[in-house]
């Protein structure tokens, strides 16, 4: 080989080392103003929304049991926890006054029934007295006409007969005021003896003593038409549990009758209960004032049963594997979709057409419920959502239309197609930082990770 070649050769072999170490150059140059990103494709599943919330457990049957009557408690027949029949003696209020109360009204309706025998004789008698005088007034008017007897003669038959029709009409309503008191009497009678019965309080139906409020020795107060008197116990049937819980007024337009509830008891961690809706209030709880106040609707979910079976102890003094009052967070499936594009909800931002930040769609939903309870207006400005396309190293702003969602995944109707790969993570990246046409480097989430922590 000539010196001219070799040379030639030297220049061009220059060349390609310089080229290679200029385009590897730029390439690190370009990869470290990149940012590292994680992604996931567009794919299709199923999607379950939900309604969260929180109550507590309650009987479907809880009957207060309160007295009619008032008086000092002496007998307790039950204890807390305790079942028991419907007619099953409970308490017993200290008889002795409603007992002498009994007695008296008693002897009152004795004394009005002999009034009203002796009324009724003194009207038998002047009905008596009557038809004579009658008689006598006749013939004596006959005799006056033919001037067999004299005028004074004749005015004292009619006075006579005046005297006994006034005698009759008032022990006529003598004897009708002697049937009142008769009726009065019997009435009151009737009363104290429903007292007197009523110092014993029996089980209006079957069930478990829920709560007992109250000892022997204690006073307790009847009830009226102004006061429920006092509670002396509760008596639930265990056998139908529900959970009572507010949702939210922008949920509540979700919640339907029979919706699936999926129930979490604070007392059987990584247990899954079933329930259905069962009663969705038509008014509004409203907590405070003005723009401070929050509004929720009441939901009762009833248990079902076989979700819970296997945890009833029939040996056991309370079969039911609950208790009243316990906390459950419930979960309400509102609807359902399947085979429907989706992706991460994470991924999703939603900024107003008058601000350049950026806000995740799970930004944007908390902001709804906060001033929901706080009684502010969602804003005015048109709300677009967008997602981050990966395209070739690029970042790639794109328009969406979302549907339904769950914790995870939100279905996406309109603006991206099956196997479009899409920027899930970091969270700041893709919620504020940013921007179209960036340019990004695909990582795994991992060492995404690992980065922000060595940072």
């Amino acid at each position: 080989m000539t010196k001219s070649k070799k040379r030639v050769w030297l220049i061009i072999s220059i060349v390609l080392v310089v080229t290679v170490i200029t385009v590897l150059a730029i390439k690190k140059g370009n990869n470290s103003n990149s940012i590292k990103v994680a992604t996931e494709f567009v794919e299709l599943r199923k999607i379950v929304e939900t309604v969260s919330a929180n109550g507590k457990i309650q009987p479907a049957k809880d009957i207060k049991i309160s007295p009619y009557i008032s008086g000092e408690v002496v007998e307790l027949y039950v204890k807390e926890g305790e079942f028991v029949k419907k007619g099953y003696k409970l308490a017993r209020i200290d008889p002795e006054i409603y007992l002498r109360a009994y007695e008296k009204t008693e002897a009152s309706l004795n004394t009005s029934q002999a009034n009203q025998a002796n009324s009724k004789a003194r009207l038998s008698q002047s009905k008596a007295q009557f038809v004579k005088s009658e008689l006598d007034f006749k013939r004596s008017k006959t005799l006056w006409e033919k001037k067999v007897i004299s005028d004074s003669d004749f005015e004292t038959a009619k006075s006579n007969y005046d005297v006994s029709k006034a005698d009759v009409a008032a022990a006529e309503e003598s004897y009708r005021s002697s049937q009142f008191q008769v009726s009065s009497a019997k009435a009151s009678l009737k009363e104290s003896k429903e007292n007197l019965n009523r110092t014993t309080i029996y089980a209006p139906n079957d069930g478990t003593v829920s709560k007992l409020s109250v000892d022997v020795g204690e006073r307790v107060t009847g009830a009226s038409t102004f006061s429920a008197g006092t509670e002396i116990m509760r008596i639930a049937d265990l056998e139908v549990l529900e959970v009572n819980v507010e949702v939210n007024e922008n949920d509540i337009v979700r919640v339907n009758l029979l919706d699936t509830a999926i129930i979490e008891v604070d007392a059987y961690l990584n247990r899954d209960f079933k329930g259905l809706v069962t009663e969705i209030a038509t008014s509004a709880n409203t907590i405070g004032v003005s723009a401070d106040q929050v509004t929720n609707f009441d939901v009762k979910i009833k248990m079902l049963k076989t979700s819970y079976e296997d945890l009833i102890k029939s040996d056991a003094a309370i079969s039911s594997p609950f208790r009243p009052g316990m906390s459950a967070t419930v979960e309400i499936e509102t609807e359902t979709a399947v085979n429907i594009k989706t992706i991460a909800i994470q991924a999703v931002t939603t900024r107003a057409d008058t601000s350049g930040r950026m806000k995740t769609a799970k930004e944007k939903r908390e902001e709804e419920r906060l001033s929901s309870e706080k009684g502010i207006g969602s804003s005015t400005d048109k709300i677009e959502e967008y997602v981050f396309v990966y395209e070739e190293g690029k970042a790639k702003l794109r328009k969406v239309k979302t549907g339904i969602q769950d914790n995870k995944y939100i279905e996406v109707t309109e603006g991206l197609k099956d196997g479009d790969e899409i920027i899930v993570a970091p969270y700041r990246a893709v919620s504020k930082t940013l921007k179209n046409n960036d340019n990004v480097e695909i990582v795994k989430k991992d060492e995404l990770f690992k980065s922000d922590k060595d940072n």
